[in-house]
């Protein structure tokens, strides 16, 4: 069975599409046949797949219904890593999306709208029992309070707080709009050292996952 991330927040605006094929990529990068499967009907990472043209990660729509069945398709296609990418303000796309995945990530920028947002995942992953972290975005520089206080609200409503934050880098806007991820246009930007270190701890924790 292949390996699947949910990233959701029913909140618009909070990074799910681009740490979804940023981390999709890095994952191709580690030699996995990665898919991202995109159920926004936005189609926000169908856009950038076209951008990007015909390399790693795949990117496949489909409607919250027929998640089950694309993902089966990915598995017949050899595909071992797969990241879905939800859309906001979808209770029925997130649940779906945690159901299917090993671990969930939900990506939220420090703000009070944003983390009230936390809310009803909070009580989607509580139900689904799949692992789920909070992932910092779109950090001010040296906001350390502001950075604390988030973690705080987070944990205050049951959520585990992914260690590695990211912060509000021109990197990661500049190469979506290309196709491409922080690390493919300046590898030794923050940004592509924060996906970095992401990666790692997400690997960490998707071995912690497969032995429990």
């Amino acid at each position: 069975m292949p390996t699947t991330i949910a990233i959701v927040s029913q909140k618009g605006g909070s990074g799910k599409t681009t740490l979804a094929v940023h981390i999709a990529t890095r994952a191709a990068q580690a030699k996995h046949e990665s898919c991202v499967i995109d159920t926004d009907p936005q189609a926000t990472a169908a856009a950038w797949s076209d951008w990007r043209g015909d390399f790693l990660p795949v990117v496949v729509t489909a409607p919250p219904a027929r998640l089950g069945r694309t993902i089966d398709s990915a598995i017949k296609q050899n595909v071992d890593f797969i990241v879905i990418d939800t859309p906001p303000h979808a209770d029925a796309a997130a649940r779906e999306a945690i159901k299917a995945a090993d671990l969930v990530l939900v990506p939220t920028k420090p703000r009070a709208f944003d983390l009230a947002a936390l809310e009803p995942i909070a009580d989607l992953v509580e139900f689904a029992k799949t692992p789920a972290f909070v992932v910092l975005n779109a950090v001010p520089s040296g906001a350390t309070k502001i950075s604390k206080s988030a973690k705080e609200a987070a944990k205050a409503i049951g959520l585990k707080v992914c260690p590695v934050e990211l912060g509000d880098r021109a990197a990661f806007h500049r190469s979506s709009a290309k196709g491409e991820t922080a690390a493919e246009i300046n590898p030794e930007s923050k940004a592509a050292k924060e996906i970095d270190k992401l990666w790692k701890w997400l690997s960490k924790e998707l071995k912690k996952a497969a032995k429990e």
